[in-house]
This record gives C-alpha cells, structure tokens and sequence, in this order.
C-alpha cells in the first residue's frame, strides 16, 4: 500500500490556493503518494468525515481558478485564535478525533494550508502528535518567520489599482479620499500599495496616528496648491490611546466635502470626502 496524504485548507480564501492543493498532489504522485483533500476545514477530518481523492493528472484546470475546490471555514468547534496574539489550546477530544480520523482513512501527515488562525490550530495539532506540515496562506503577510505569504502579492496589487483609480477623482473633485484595506493587526497591505499607489498618508496598526497630524498633512498640501489627498488606512490602524481606527471622514470633512463610498475591491472600503 503506498503512502497517503491528507491536505485541509482553512481560514479565509485568497488567491493561489488551488496552486497549492495542485502543487502537493503533484509532489506526492511523483513519490507515488496518495493524496486526499478534507472539505470544510478541519471539521472534514472528524466523523461524518468528508474528503475527496486529489487525482494530480485532473488537477490541471486548477491553476487559474480562484478560491478551494476543498472549501474553507473559520469557525466551528476548531479554534485556537482568541484576540491579536492570544491563542487557546484544543479540546483533548478533537484531538483524539483527528488522529482517529487520520488513523482510519491510513493518511501518515496532513498538510494545512492556511494563515494566523489555521496555524495556530495546526500547531496545536502537531504539539498533540499530529505529523503536519505548515503552508502560510494569508493575504496579511501576518505570520512568523515568513518573509511573504501567498495571497499578499495578489491584494497588494488590487489595493494598488483602487489607489490608481482614485487617484484620477480625487484631482479632479478636489476630494480627500481615504482608501480602508484589510490587513488585521499588520499594516502590510496598506504600506506597499500606499508606497506603490502615491498615498499622502498611510495608516498602519504598528504606528498610532492623530487626527491631528493628518489634518496637518492635508493642509499642508493645500497650501502648497494640492487640493486633493490620497490616504490609505490598513483596518487595524489605531489612534493613539486607542485600537481601531472610526470617524476619520468626521474628523478631516468639511460640510461641503463629504461623501462615502463603498469599493467593490474585496480587500478593503473607500470612504470619499
């Protein structure tokens, strides 16, 4: 019987997943490994178990699509993550069902692909026995010991073509436009595409702004005949004395300047002022 794998993605989706699902099944069959792919997280690793065999020679087709052909989840009875830094350990039982899932489906290691919170679990899964392998997948960049994950190249580009795109509006109406990017507690998103996209100000969780010196900014701008300002905003960029950023366009609108709107970029908001 030859050896079998199994690969469980978890967290959020974000680009370059199936790459990786087809990436894995291709390295097993050139060592003549089986490979199965558990649907929804880990929970398809628990009974009623859910799981597919990954045949590498019909994966192809996985290269240029997005998301998981194995679906994902962030919640359920799987969860190690508490707040920003803070971890849990998992129930001796899930555990125990892990292995006893592994153990009956004969797969020898589990390759989880996902970022800070499938991690974490994941560790926990291999400080309880579990031979794991680790892939970081996150378009925050957020994790330990890893230069860049998959998935934050893809977002920074985006965030950057948002910037670009508002670019031309905010000159053209006189407008401050604030630009929100997702990120959680890391500003990685918001300083390379605000760096990249020309942003006047670039909010990051790991540098607590004021108001203050924002406003600053923008009438300096004014008064150097720039009548527009670009400011990007990662979502866990904090005030000082405070966590998470709200009511900036309260705070640098005039009356005759406000507007709001929503981006259809799926990493982020744009709020018009």
């Amino acid at each position: 019987m030859s050896e079998r794998i199994g690969i469980v993605t978890g967290g959020g989706d974000c680009p370059g997943l199936n790459a990786v699902i087809r990436a894995v099944a291709k390295a097993a069959a050139k060592r003549g490994w089986e490979t199965i792919g558990f649907l929804g997280g880990y929970e398809g690793i628990l009974e009623p178990q859910r799981y597919v065999n990954l045949d590498y020679q019909q994966l192809g087709p996985l290269l240029t699509r997005g998301g998981t052909v194995l679906g994902t989840a962030n919640r359920g009875r799987f969860s190690a993550k508490v707040g920003h830094g803070e971890t849990r350990g998992l129930p001796q039982e899930l555990i125990d069902g892990v292995h006893a899932g592994l153990r009956e489906l004969g797969v020898r290691g589990l390759v989880t692909i996902g970022g800070d919170g499938s991690l974490s679990i994941g560790q926990k899964l291999f400080e309880g026995g579990v031979p794991l392998v680790g892939v970081p997948k996150t378009i925050d960049n957020d994790l330990e010991g890893t230069v860049m994950t998959f998935g934050f190249d893809s977002a920074v580009a985006c965030a950057t073509d948002a910037l670009d795109r508002l670019h031309t509006t905010a000159e053209s109406h006189d407008r401050v436009m604030v630009l929100e990017v997702m990120g959680r507690y890391a500003g990685w998103i918001a300083l390379y595409a605000g760096v990249a996209g020309g942003a006047d100000v670039i909010l990051i969780p790991e540098i607590p702004f004021s108001y203050e010196s924002i406003c600053a900014k923008v009438r300096e701008r004014e008064a150097a005949g720039k009548h527009f300002s670009l400011i990007i905003a990662a979502e866990g960029a904090r005030e000082e004395q405070r966590f998470f950023l709200v009511g900036l366009f309260d705070i640098i609108g005039s009356e005759n300047r406000v507007q709001t709107h929503r981006a259809k970029e799926p990493v982020g908001r744009c709020f018009q002022l």
